[in-house]
Order: C-alpha cells, then sequence, then structure tokens
C-alpha cells in the first residue's frame, strides 16, 4: 500500500512567520499527524488531499504557538476561583469586592485569594483595619499580585499567634505601625507565619484552576510554560498533584517544563527528595527536570538583592540592601550539585547582586563539572550591573524577561524609581543590551503577577510602553525589534523548556502554531497590542478557536 502523501492540515493564504533562519518567511504551511511536514509557498498545495483541513489565512499571520518561561498558571487558576482583586485599582474597588465575596460565602472558614496590586495602598501596604471592616468575624488573608506579600486582618494575626512581639523571620518582614503593632502586611517568608494555618486548596480545586488556566493560556496562542514553584509556598499549595492528574487522565493539552521548589530552610540534604519528584512527575507532556531558587524577593518592597542600599525618600542611603536568600558561598555548592545531577536550575534574580550571586554560581558549576546542556536561566532581571551583561552569553545562561514590568506604571514610577536612583533606574530590564551582547532570551509573564497575554508582553517589549498607557515611553534605548520579541516568546523559551522540537515552523517540528488575526509586521509598532489570537494548535489539534473568529 502506498505511503499517504497528503496532509491532514494545510495552513494557506499567510503571511507566515517562522522564526527559522533558514527560511524565516513562506505562506504556506502542512501538517501531518502530529507534525509539521511541509513549510514553502505554493508547492505545499500539492499535500492537500480530499480529507485535508486547509485553514484560509487571508493575510492573517501564523506564528510558532507562544511559550511562557516563567508562570504559575494553577495558583492564577485557583485565585480567579476565590476572592480575585485582579481588577480592582482603588481601595474602594478592592474593598466593594472582598465584601461581595465575603458576603456571598457566610459559611467559608477563612476568606483567601488575591491579586490586588501594590500601587492601590499608600506606601503599597494595605492595613488590617479596613480589611477588619470588610470580614470582622473571621480570618481573611488576600496575597497580592506579585505573591511576594500578604495583607491579612486581626483574626488572622491572632490565629497565627502574632503580635507585636513575633520577631521578624530571617527571610521576610512583618510590617509595623509607629507603636510596633503589625499592621497586617506581611512581606516575603513572613506570609508563612499566617499561610500555614489557611485551609489548604483541595485536589479537586487545585485541578479546576489547572484547567481554567490552561483555557486561558491557550486563548493567548501559547502552547507551552515553564511553571516556575511546583512545591509548598507561602503563597499556593503544590501544583504538581494537579499537573499529574491532568496527564494521567489525558487532560493537560499544554507542555509543561516543572520547576520544583527549593527549600531556602534546608540544604542539599533535599536533593533526594527532588531526584523522586522529578521521576514522580514527569510524564506525557510534563517535564521536571528543573529547580526553582529564589535568590532574592522584589524592588517595591526593599528585598530585591543589590549591590548597594536602597535610597531613602529623601534620597539618601539607607542601610538596607536586600535580601540574598541562600548565602552566596552556599549558592554555588547547591547549583554545582544540581547541575551534575542533570537539573536545569531556575534563578529568581531581580536585584543586580542576586543577578551576578547567580550568575557566579552557573560559573562555578561551568568550572566544575564542564559544560552540560541543562540551559539554566535567569528570571526578572529587573536591574542587571553592565559587567554582567556579557557574561549571560559567556556563560550559556538564558535571560528570562517579562516584558509587561518595563515600562513606567505606577509601581515603578512610585515603589521603585524613587528608592532606585538615576543609575540604577537607568539599568532597568536592559534587553537591549542583553540582546546586542548575544545572550539568549526567553520570555514570561509570570502570571498572576501580571497578564499572560505574549501580545501585550511583545508591544511592550518593543515599544518600552504599556498598551493604552499615557506615560512616557520608559528607556527607550533598550526597545528591541518585533523579531528579537518573537523569538524570545517561542524559540528562546522552547530552548529553556528542553522543547527543542517546538518554538519555530520547520519540517519535522511539532506542529504548535497560533494564528493571529492580522500581521503585527505590517503594521506601526504602536499598533502591536491591537493584535489578537483566533486559534491555537498543540500537535496539529487545535486546542483554542476564538468564537468569532
Amino acid at each position: 500500500m502506498p505511503a499517504r502523501t497528503s496532509a491532514d492540515l494545510v495552513f494557506t493564504g499567510g503571511p507566515v512567520h517562522t522564526v527559522d533562519p533558514l527560511r524565516p518567511l513562506a505562506t504556506s504551511v502542512a501538517v501531518r499527524g502530529e507534525r509539521i511536514v511541509a513549510v514553502g509557498h505554493d508547492e505545499v498545495h500539492d499535500l492537500i488531499g480530499p480529507t485535508t483541513e486547509v485553514v484560509d489565512l487571508g493575510g492573517r499571520l501564523l506564528v510558532p504557538g507562544f511559550q511562557d518561561a516563567h508562570a504559575h498558571p494553577v495558583g492564577a487558576g485557583v485565585e480567579m476561583g476565590q476572592c480575585d482583586l485582579t481588577g480592582a485599582t482603588t481601595p474602594d474597588d478592592c474593598a466593594a469586592t472582598i465584601r461581595a465575596y465575603a458576603d456571598a460565602r457566610p459559611d467559608a472558614p477563612w476568606i483567601t485569594g488575591g491579586g490586588w496590586s501594590m500601587e492601590t495602598f499608600p506606601g503599597g501596604t494595605p492595613d488590617r483595619r479596613l480589611l477588619d471592616s470588610l470580614v470582622p468575624d473571621r480570618p481573611a488573608y488576600l496575597v497580592n499580585r506579585d505573591h511576594h506579600g500578604a495583607w491579612a486582618n486581626s483574626r488572622a494575626l491572632e490565629t497565627a499567634g502574632i503580635t507585636r512581639d513575633t520577631a521578624d523571620p530571617a527571610d521576610g518582614r512583618i510590617e509595623r505601625d509607629a507603636d510596633g503593632r503589625p499592621t497586617g502586611m506581611l512581606q516575603e517568608g513572613a506570609m508563612r507565619l499566617v499561610a500555614d494555618h489557611v485551609p489548604a486548596v483541595t485536589p479537586e480545586e487545585q485541578l479546576a484552576g489547572l484547567l481554567r488556566a490552561q483555557a486561558v493560556l491557550h486563548s493567548f496562542g501559547i502552547t507551552a510554560w515553564q511553571d516556575a514553584l511546583l512545591g509548598d509556598h507561602a503563597s499556593t499549595a503544590d501544583p504538581a498533584p494537579a499537573y499529574r492528574r491532568a496527564a494521567e487522565r489525558g487532560l493537560l493539552t499544554a507542555r509543561v517544563r516543572g520547576a520544583l521548589w527549593w527549600d531556602r530552610d534546608r540544604g542539599l540534604d533535599q536533593l533526594p527528595e527532588l531526584l523522586s519528584r522529578r521521576e514522580e512527575f514527569t510524564l506525557g507532556t510534563l517535564n521536571c527536570h528543573t529547580v526553582k531558587i529564589m535568590q532574592d524577593g522584589i524592588a517595591e518592597n526593599h528585598t530585591a538583592a543589590m549591590l548597594a542600599p536602597y535610597l531613602t525618600r529623601c534620597g539618601c542611603a539607607s542601610g538596607n540592601a536586600g535580601i540574598s536568600f541562600v548565602a552566596p558561598e552556599e549558592l554555588n555548592g547547591i547549583v554545582t550539585r544540581l547541575d551534575a545531577e542533570g537539573f536545569q536550575v531556575h534563578f529568581h534574580a531581580l536585584g543586580d547582586r542576586a543577578v551576578r550571586e547567580a550568575l557566579d554560581a552557573v560559573e562555578a558549576a561551568r568550572r566544575a563539572n564542564g559544560r552540560r546542556d541543562n540551559r539554566h536561566h535567569l528570571a526578572h532581571l529587573q536591574v542587571v550591573d553592565a559587567a554582567d551583561v556579557p557574561r549571560f552569553r559567556a556563560l550559556g545562561a538564558t535571560a528570562t524577561v517579562q516584558p509587561l514590568w518595563a515600562a513606567h506604571e505606577p509601581q515603578m514610577d512610585e515603589l521603585t524609581i524613587p528608592f532606585l536612583g538615576a543609575e540604577r533606574t537607568a539599568r532597568q530590564y536592559p534587553f537591549a543590551d542583553l540582546v546586542a551582547a548575544g545572550a539568549t532570551l526567553a520570555a514570561g509573564s509570570d502570571w498572576p503577577v501580571s497578564s499572560p497575554d505574549p501580545i501585550a508582553g511583545l508591544h511592550t517589549a518593543v515599544n518600552r510602553h504599556q498598551p493604552g498607557s499615557d506615560r512616557p515611553v520608559f528607556l527607550p534605548e533598550q526597545r528591541i525589534t518585533l523579531a528579537a520579541a518573537l523569538a524570545a516568546y517561542t524559540a528562546g523559551s522552547a530552548h529553556v523548556n528542553h522543547l527543542d522540537d517546538t518554538g519555530t515552523i520547520a519540517p519535522g517540528r511539532l506542529a504548535d502554531l497560533a494564528v493571529l488575526d492580522r500581521d503585527p509586521f505590517a503594521r506601526p509598532a504602536g499598533e502591536i497590542a491591537g493584535t489578537r489570537v483566533e486559534q491555537t494548535f498543540v500537535s496539529g489539534r487545535r486546542v483554542h478557536h476564538a468564537p468569532d473568529a
């Protein structure tokens, strides 16, 4: 019997942006089974047979499926079903949402949720008294948008035994009023003091959250992601079992790289556990050969690790340069051992000192183990010292960026720039410098910290200006081209996700694809944000179709 030559699926009438340097542009693509079999122009039409589905692009753009290199989808999906403050922009908005949610659930023992933004409240720190007025009868615990802080009411503080005499943990801070009483705002490691008392999310709620999030991500053209925290953490329960259940039941339609959480309160004694979890949670399209190390906090609450101290409100040097959660000399040994065991290390490194410490650890591993294909990457990179920019290429470390953060917005202008000073402000999110130095860029959202929409990220990376904002362009010299930004969201993220047969459109690659409603390359850069995803395919199977497309 002759081999079948027709394709199952053909896209034609392009354009097609392949992100493949051998053939960057095409107009037609053919798919058979789960893989691309031809990329080109009219000659691809020879593969159209009587059962072939033909997608007439009609001038719409076909691109590789987007990949998010740093996200927290399960937590985002769970929060969508809790008290979701994502859209609240004022204290009154927050209050109305919290009151309505609590009133609708009189029997809930705790009120939980999150998504509020620091700029919503003076100084970025809400007070327990407002939350007491809204939820006076039971504990309430609401994590902020970036998951580096939480707002608790008096009942929650009492449940956790937090008083004016409670000492700050080494890796966090209890905010206090002028009399030393806890205000209800808990930073970083202090979150655990209350979080340990919050009722656990049920397995059913976690699975529902994952499936809710997966649908959202597919609607944005995302076909794969790296979950940046699989493990128990102060702001979320371990998502790993939900991923495993979804994979076992055939419900996980995306490709997922899971980053196993490194418990900074323990040392290498946790390595056997990580090795066991790597095996337990690697199945189907789920791979857990990554370890996540959070090396510092965030700039807005002054826990991001900086080479020089933060400034005070008067512009003077403070006595605080942030927190390195893992001592540098210990970090070197940890990363060297993880690298030897075949783990990729995914660093949270936001301040310039944390970036340097993470790069030093990668360098130590290279010296000890030689060059291995583990593809370590550093996420966030808010402030990078100029001397460290070329080290990414030299060490083979990928720069994983969150483009939506590289813009003027209230959290940046009110809670960050005044405390960094002019010199450090000018070194924030140096995308163009990294590209010019030959670094590999991957892109992610850190959802639910910010929107998972890659189109908004592309717009901001190219324009250094968030869609719809009336604020000035942020460090315009760090703008990158649309081609470079798209490569970061596709081939770059595929690289850190170890998905080498995705990220570009070429024969033999998996048919992970997204159809956009227009070609942003043919329009002014300021119009990129107007683009939307109409269809998403994973392994040639349609997983999203916009209802009105």
